[in-house]
């Protein structure tokens, strides 16, 4: 077995380690080899010299992102017994093989004993996303264990990584003490350099055409948010397309029109579709014509969600709110909890009565309960009674594991506003 460095943690440090917590962070750690480099594999053992855990080792408050607590050489066998185990648990959720569904999250970080790896499937197009250094240095090995996994059925890997990384290298210099005045220039450099990095590390295809519960969409996974689609919002989408049925629906943040196009083939009477980004409402309309759907019931805007519903005159039967993240960190909750509020308290202004208001958080800063509080607060400045219908989260292709609860980042409720 191949020697890794080591990491001593302080006593009693050990504990939550020993329940399973795939984070160590740098407070914890008594001693450790002076030549660590960012993203390299360590071992992780006890005061007492107990071995407990081997991971990728991180400069910030998190110091160690485990991916084993049984000691491995992390050769090729092991990441791909990772990714076929993550691989079993979507063929059990019915979508590896679906002839109705083509798209699906393959690897959720810490969910499936992988922290800082994202690796989502469209139709033969695997689309990596790192957000940690060990996991960005073993994305050649991951191809090869992609080409083992899916065979033929592998068009192209895609590597969406530069801007994670990026934001990710930013977000742990925030919590050096210092940064030597003359290494800023470099950092700033190097950042805006790995902006530029997306590329295929293997195959090479354009956008793909995907299906989802029989529903087809465009995915630019080159030029699109995330890897190019939200599939945490699958089983969520779902609700929307039982609940439209003859409703005028107005979806903001609506980014490629999912949410739209699942309400219309739902029977909703009219779903009017809005978004700050050009690139986006053309994503929409392109969505429209791949469904088949008449443009007769669905109008589409450019804007800024804040100001139209601030301005907007009308009302509608069922409205969808799905912002990006507010809250980036738990420095920023406070900034983002208002925003919620005043957000969703414009919504809630523009329902009819017995109006239905799809709302979420994909904010991991921001819990379950805060996220429940921002409502309340919005449906009291509204005046206007409100009820819980369903609590809503991420699909299974998202899964949580019941020692990392900050894996649960997307909440939302279905709320019935009288």
């Amino acid at each position: 077995m191949d020697r890794f460095h080591s990491i001593i943690l302080k006593p009693g440090k050990e504990a939550a380690v020993l329940r399973r917590h795939p984070w160590i962070f740098s407070g914890a750690i008594d001693s450790r080899e002076s030549n660590i480099k960012e993203g390299e594999i360590v071992e992780v053992f006890s005061s007492e010299g107990k071995y407990l855990a081997t991971g990728h080792f991180l400069n910030g408050s998190i110091a160690v992102k485990i991916f084993s607590f049984l000691q491995t050489s992390a050769g090729f066998d092991f990441w791909l017994g990772r990714l076929k185990q993550a691989f079993e648990l979507r063929k059990k959720a019915g979508l590896t093989d679906s002839e109705s569904t083509s798209a699906y999250r393959l690897v959720f970080s810490e969910g499936d004993e992988l922290p800082g790896l994202i690796i989502d499937w469209y139709n033969g197009v695997a689309v990596i996303q790192t957000h940690s250094p060990g996991m960005h240095n073993i994305k050649p090995l991951l191809v090869d264990v992609l080409k083992e996994l899916y065979g033929e059925k592998l068009l192209a890997v895609y590597d969406k990584s530069a801007e994670t990384m990026a934001r990710s290298q930013g977000n742990r210099n925030e919590h050096r003490k210092e940064i030597r005045n003359e290494n800023r220039n470099e950092l700033h450099h190097n950042l805006r350099n790995e902006l530029n990095h997306d590329h295929f590390l293997f195959g090479s295809t354009p956008p793909v055409e995907i299906a989802e519960t029989s529903h087809k969409f465009n995915v630019d996974f080159i030029n699109g948010q995330k890897t190019g689609f939200f599939l945490d919002q699958s089983s969520n989408r779902m609700f929307a397309q039982f609940y439209a049925r003859n409703r005028s629906v107005l979806n903001t943040f609506c980014y490629s029109g999912a949410f739209s196009v699942y309400c219309l083939k739902g029977g909703a009477r009219h779903v009017h579709s809005v978004d700050s980004s050009n690139q986006a409402i053309r994503w929409t309309k392109e969505n429209m014509v791949l469904n088949g759907i008449d443009e007769t019931f669905h109008s589409e805007e450019v804007a800024d969600v804040k100001v139209f519903l601030r301005e907007a005159a009308g009302r509608y039967s069922m409205i969808i709110v799905d912002p990006p993240a507010f809250a980036k960190t738990h420095q920023v909750t406070n900034n983002a909890l208002h925003a919620y509020v005043h957000l969703n308290a414009s919504a809630i202004r523009h329902l009819e009565p017995g109006g239905l208001l799809f709302t979420f958080s994909c904010s991991q800063a921001i819990s379950r309960e805060m996220f429940r509080s921002a409502l309340q607060s919005a449906a009291i400045e509204t005046g206007r009674n409100v009820k819980i219908l369903h609590h809503l989260s991420q699909g299974p292709d998202h899964p949580v594991s019941i020692y990392h609860p900050e894996g649960e980042y997307l909440k939302g409720l279905i709320l019935e506003v009288e």
